[in-house]
């Protein structure tokens, strides 16, 4: 569990001031800056990811004598916020990143928003103009408090030195506990050069933040009679399981009550993909039976998870015969989109924990779910609809065989960090995730340009494991710079391009609905060397010789005779990152899918195939 998150809840009052650690304050005669860098390294922080200048210049002073925090120059701000969310996905710390004001500032704008949509706890700090300069359109002023607060469970301006420690402290705890997510802290130039002095533990004044953790006792008893009752449950699991480390109580659970089990994207490794309970992720491009499960449950028992429009398509006709139990640390998302039957407000693992007992004693009263029949539909659909692919007639690389033997290749407790599009889907399908913390991508937002930076700070976060990224040439295009902060900070990680010379998904799109008019969406000039036809992908630039020029090992794959060596050449070298770049077909599209706007009701298995559950659908 986060922090001090026990500390927070109803069943564990918090005063109105706290404070934070149990040491003697000791005071030190320091200046602002010093005093920022002594506190992030009481709260722990180890790793920024940052880029200097002006107004956070006094900042960097002092951080070069620290031998606690380790700053990573990165090439551009928004892969020190992706970085710092990757490093956060994968430790279960807070990520921090660090950048000046003005432009410095507000290119963290998407990467805290990327946070913000996947409650990542994050700590953004920032550089401010002089506190009397500020609202005077002074150089490099933005009001990123302003611009922020929308995409920011917090934010913080600091015009005062003596407020340094006490805001860090309240910024990591914010950040870290109740449904984490990104706080921002802005910090005038002038509060950095001043003088004050030092202390630690600083005194907490947070009244109004009481994250509920201990779900109530009653909605606990009423979820485990409506899973004893139900004939075709489904537990339906979020992110929030990840989050709150509920992923042993989960199986718990799920082995108790013998319910199949979906995750979402965002909760993939929550649930051992292998395990016989499994039935898939749901969604837009979600397996055939996770989505089918969900629309012909009669009980759905969310957990951490928030309803969102990829999972559920057109909300109207989403789940039609299921009751609801919605269990959220976040109260306002309970209802938000779904009405609940019984809504529960905690924390994921306090709430499944509790849900073990009290199925337990509806269990010794002689109270047992029957779902014999629901799983011989639900296996039935499994084995009429499972994942597959066909291998391209050309002979070529078929994007989804590339994905899965990096899968089947990679060392155990492997990292894998996707970008956005077909390649994300067919990460998420064609890898099987069975512990937390193995999976990481951009949910909520969809951020192009995630993966490279994201599996850096996994990398610099867990040095010890193995981290690939599975990008797109489109999105490898966004923030590649960094690998070059990778080849000179030692953070050896593996890059995967899924080369289709495309933007894919949204090609895909094009050919679905667009009668194939490819407007601006091919990466390449439709010509080879010589003026002939390329033999695919896009080789402007060549990512080998971009790769290479940044400090990588390349290489350039086309041909499915050669997968598995460059893979397992990849996977050897430790000493620098490692590129490939897969020429694939550009045909390849991502099945299952359910269309925009469209019912659940209509998933398609692959084009123009739709399932036939061959059921009564008003039983």
């Amino acid at each position: 569990m986060p922090m001090t998150e026990q500390a927070t809840g109803a069943h564990h009052p918090q005063p109105r001031a706290r404070t934070v650690g149990h040491s003697t304050p000791a005071v030190e005669h320091v200046t602002g800056a010093k005093s920022l860098i002594r506190s992030l390294e009481e709260v722990g922080a180890d790793t920024v990811f940052g880029i200097p200048g002006g107004a956070i210049l006094p900042a960097y002073d002092p951080m070069m004598d620290s031998t606690k925090v380790r700053h990573i120059l990165v090439r551009h701000e928004q892969g020190a916020g992706h970085a710092a969310t990757g490093y956060a996905q994968a430790t279960g710390k807070v990520g921090v990143c660090m950048a000046t004001s003005g432009p410095g500032a507000t290119n963290l704008v998407t990467p805290i928003a990327d946070a913000h949509m996947d409650s990542v706890p994050l700590v953004a700090i920032t550089g401010q103009v002089s506190s009397k300069a500020i609202g005077t359109d002074a150089f490099q002023e933005a009001d990123i408090v302003g611009i922020t607060m929308p995409i920011t469970k917090h934010n913080f301006l600091v015009t005062k030195a003596e407020d340094i420690p006490r805001t860090i402290a309240e910024a990591f705890h914010i950040a870290s506990t109740g449904r984490p997510g990104p706080v921002l802290v802005d910090i005038a130039k002038d509060a950095l050069q001043a003088q004050t002095t030092f202390s630690w533990p600083p005194v907490l004044d947070l009244p109004g933040y009481r994250p509920v953790t201990k779900p109530h006792a009653k909605q606990i008893r009423e979820a485990a009679k409506l899973i004893v009752q139900a004939k075709r449950p489904v537990l339906y699991v979020g992110g929030g399981v990840l989050k709150a480390h509920a992923t042993a109580e989960l199986k718990v659970l799920a082995e108790l009550t013998g319910a199949p089990v979906t995750t979402t994207l965002m909760a993939l490794g929550a649930f051992p993909d292998s395990h016989e309970l499994h039935v898939g992720m749901p969604g837009m491009h979600g397996a055939v039976t996770a989505v089918t499960a969900l629309q012909k449950a009669d009980l759905l028992i969310a957990l951490g998870a928030r309803f969102d429009d990829r999972v559920t398509g057109k909300l109207d006709s989403f789940a039609p015969y299921a009751k609801v139990v919605h269990a959220d640390i976040d109260p306002a998302e309970i209802g938000k989109n779904r009405a609940a039957d019984v809504p529960i407000v905690g924390d994921a693992r306090e709430v499944i924990a509790d849900l073990v007992q009290a199925v337990q004693a509806e269990h010794s009263e002689g109270h047992i779910g029957d779902y014999s029949a629901w799983w011989k539909d639900l296996n039935r659909w499994r084995e009429t609809y499972p994942l597959g692919y066909d291998q391209p007639a050309d002979g070529s690389l078929s994007p989804q065989q590339v994905i899965q033997r990096i899968g089947q290749l990679a060392p155990e407790d492997t990292i894998y960090a996707a970008g956005v599009g077909q390649h994300q889907m067919w990460a998420a399908h064609f890898i099987d995730y069975e512990k937390p913390a193995t999976w990481l991508n951009s949910g909520g937002a969809g951020t192009m340009g995630y993966a490279v930076p994201a599996a850096m700070g996994a990398k610099a976060g867990s040095p010890e494991r193995t981290v690939w990224a599975i990008d797109g040439d489109g999105c490898f295009q966004m923030t590649n710079q960094e690998l070059t902060t990778c080849a000179l900070n030692n953070i050896p990680i593996k890059v995967a391009i899924i080369n289709n010379g495309a933007l894919g998904m949204v090609r895909q799109w094009q050919t679905l609905f667009y009668n194939q008019r490819y407007s601006n969406t091919v990466l390449h000039s439709g010509t080879g060397e010589g003026g002939s036809e390329p033999s695919g992908g896009t080789r402007v630039p060549d990512f080998v010789k971009l790769s290479e020029a940044m400090g990588c090992y390349a290489i350039r794959c086309e041909s499915p005779d050669d997968l598995d060596k460059v893979i397992a050449e990849a996977n050897a070298i430790n000493d620098r990152p490692v590129v490939i770049d897969f020429i694939v077909h550009e045909d390849a599209m991502v099945w299952p899918m359910v269309a925009a706007g469209t019912s659940n009701d209509e998933v398609m298995a692959a084009r123009g195939v739709r399932p036939d559950f061959g059921d009564n659908e008003d039983d």
